[in-house]
Formats: structure tokens, sequence, C-alpha cells
């Protein structure tokens, strides 16, 4: 479908939906196993605070990886979400500004490393953390253009099979990437180790670009008139008053942002704690990606089939059997199942945080709806790895992980017994 054609009436536009669904469908897996697969190579949860703690032994430091990836994707969000309801095609801004956001960053990052890791350590590191940010934000600018446009060209009975069916193929190719990014961190010296798997990463998310340019989109008419950005924020604390049932559920997302506060700093309490290579982060990520591409399977046909309420849960109570496994670990070799129940609760979280938002409200609110959703928890996500630096810096990792693990509970509770299933809704 050309972007360039004239806007659709509504029953057309849902006509041309439904023509091409088995092509979008298909494409966009293919678009999620190429992402997953590339950030196999620089997980943000193993590889990537291994890469960090070579060029510094700050806790708070290590923690920022997470706090620039949460922040930079869910802060920019609720900004454009009042720019994107008038678009007629979202798919124009994913392309279009999604390849300078998103892509570019993680190939001047990949460099930086090659040029600065060995022999400047502090430059390496600002520009580690400069591209980092450079591509979290990029990523945030473009997501609820991506949401909404996925939201549009996928029936809500077939999102939670996209995202798992996408998300479960780019984790499991991800386990021979994992594999692979293992042997390249035994076999090369630092820094060359690090560069390679980054530029692999850079590599196949720009194949997963390709990917999604090939969605097949028809313009509609916008249903949101044109408001300015200031009185548009001046109406969300109104959204939150009128429905309560939205309400209750941010709050258990916020709460369930502090609980992931200690996933950061598994790979490096793992390594510290017994001493292990640097490869051993490698094997750790195929773990992350096996519990990750179970999950995804079963948790895209469990939210369709059940709602994507139930799936948050089991994330939640996930994370908390996680952070307690790690801290009476007696070996390195019970690791394992903590990496695979994270790679499994992080893909819960992915699968059903990014498609719940979507069911609260109608096609002319859902872009305020996704905004809220991603945006108010990404406010504490931009500190909360930090306070989980600062609290593993201060006390022990042991106190990080059963904060976390509490924190999780308590966002259990409120989303199991506060929040309704908007779909049964």
């Amino acid at each position: 479908m050309d972007d360039s054609q004239t806007s659709l009436d509504g029953a057309a536009c849902q006509g041309q939906i439904e023509k091409d669904f088995r092509w979008n469908f298909s494409v966009n897996v293919l678009e999620g196993a190429f992402f997953w697969f590339g950030t196999s190579f620089a997980a943000s949860a193993t590889i990537l605070p291994l890469y960090v703690s070579h060029l510094t032994d700050s806790r708070v430091l290590i923690g920022l990886i997470s706090a620039i990836s949460g922040a930079g994707w869910y802060l920019p969000q609720l900004f454009t979400a009042n720019y994107v309801a008038r678009l007629p095609v979202k798919k124009r801004m994913v392309i279009r500004v999604g390849l300078f956001s998103e892509r570019l960053p993680l190939l001047v990052m990949a460099l930086s490393v090659f040029l600065f890791a060995a022999r400047s350590p502090r430059v390496a590191l600002v520009l580690f953390f400069s591209t980092l940010a450079w591509h979290a934000m990029g990523a945030g600018i473009i997501a609820i253009a991506w949401q909404d446009m996925i939201a549009k060209v996928i029936p809500v009975n077939y999102r939670g099979r996209l995202l798992g069916l996408a998300n479960s193929a780019g984790s499991a190719a991800g386990i021979l990437g994992a594999a692979l990014a293992a042997g390249i961190l035994a076999r090369f010296p630092f820094p060359t180790n690090f560069g390679v798997c980054i530029s692999l990463t850079f590599l196949f998310v720009m194949a997963s670009w390709f990917s999604l340019a090939l969605t097949r989109e028809p313009p509609s008419s916008p249903q949101r008139t044109s408001v300015s950005l200031s009185s548009y924020l001046r109406g969300l604390p109104g959204v939150l008053r009128q429905d309560r049932n939205f309400a209750a559920y941010m709050l258990s997302r916020t709460v369930a942002v502090f609980a992931k506060m200690g996933i950061g700093f598994v790979t490096v309490y793992a390594v510290q704690r017994w001493r292990l290579a640097d490869s051993q982060a490698g094997f750790y990520t195929i773990m992350l990606l096996a519990g990750g591409t179970i999950a995804n399977l079963v948790g895209g046909l469990a939210a369709d089939r059940l709602g994507h309420k139930l799936v948050l849960e089991v994330g939640l109570i996930l994370l908390a059997i996680c952070m307690l496994l790690a801290v009476i670990a007696p070996s390195p070799v019970w690791m394992y199942p903590v990496f695979a129940g994270i790679g499994g609760l992080v893909a819960l979280d992915i699968l059903s945080g990014i498609s719940l938002p979507m069911e609260f409200a109608n096609p002319e609110q859902r872009p305020t709806y996704i905004g809220l959703a991603n945006t108010i928890p990404g406010l504490f996500a931009a500190v909360s790895p930090m306070i989980g630096g600062w609290l593993a810096a201060r006390t022990s990792y042991t106190t990080l992980f059963l904060v976390s693990a509490l924190l999780s509970a308590a966002a259990w509770v409120v989303l199991r017994w506060f929040v309704l299933e908007p779909r049964w809704r």
C-alpha cells in the first residue's frame, strides 16, 4: 500500500487491513525475529554490563545501562502520542525516523569500542553511554507510532501470537547468536570481542528494519482534532481520574519498574562472585533466550485466549522467584535457571506490556493510553537502576535482589486484585 494515497474511510480501510492481514502478520514476525536475534549479540542484561565492568568498577554506572535503556524507551512516548494520533499512516514515522534514531547509533557504538576501549576507557565510557542513550531515546520516539501501527493492522486476538511468534523466533535464533557471542568473547581479546558482538547487533537490526518497511498500512482519516501539546498534556490527569481501572494498572506497572532494578546486576554478580570468564556471559545469554523463546510461545497463545493481564501476573511471580534463587544459589550452575527465568519474565513483560494498554481505549484514545502506560513508568525507570546500583554499593547484591523480589510481590498484588481485564470489560 502506497503511503501517499489519500485517507480511506472506516469500511474501506478495514477491508484493506483484512486483505493484507497475512502479509502484515508474516513480515512483522520476520521483523521481530531479526531484531531479537541481533540483540542477542549485545544483550543489555548480560553482555553490555560486562563490557562496562571492563571500563569501570562503578556499580552505579553499570546500573545506568538499565536506566538509560528503560528511560529512553519510555519517556519520549507521551510527548509523541498527540502527534501520532493525527497521522493517517504511522509506518512513515517508524521507518524514516527509526533508521537514524534507533538503528544508526549501534554502528557508532561498535566503532567507539574498536577505537577507544583499549586506550581511552573514559572516552569509551562516554561514547558508549551517549550512543546507548541515542539508541534508546530513538526507539522511544517511534514507539507509539510502531505500537499504534501494529494495533491498526493486526486484530486484537492475533497480537499476542504475532509478538509471541516474532519474539520466540528471534529468541530461538538468538540462542545460536548467544553461542556465537560466547565464542567471540572467548576467542578475541578485549575490546575486539565486544566490538564484534555489537557490530553483529547492528547488522541484524538493520535486517529487521528492511522487514518492517514491507508492512502494508492503508491511510486512514485521523479521528483526533488538532490540539497544542500544552493543552494535550494538561488533559492527561483527567484520563487517569476517569479510568480508575487503568490508573490501578499504572500503579502496578510503576512498582514493577522498581522490582526489575536487580536484573541488570545479575551477570556482574555471578561473574564476580565465582570469578567466571567473560565467555560465561554468552552462555548465560543462551539461557536468557531459551527462557524467552518458551515464554513467548506459551505467553502469546495464553494472552490471545485468556488476556494479557494474566500473562503479566505470571511474569511478576517469575521475577520474584528469580531474584530469590539468585540469592540462595550455591554455585554458578544454579544461575542457569535464574537467567532462563529472567528471559521468560522479560519476554512476558514485553509481550503483554506492549499489548495490554492497546485494549484499554478506543482507536482515538489509543496513542494516549499507550503513551501514559509507557512514559509514567519511564519516569521511574530513569532512576530505578541507579537506585539499585546505589543500594548494591551501600549494602550488597543480595539485599538488592531481596528488595526486588519484595517489590515484585507488591506489584502482583495490585495487578491481581485491583485491575480488571480490559478485554472482558
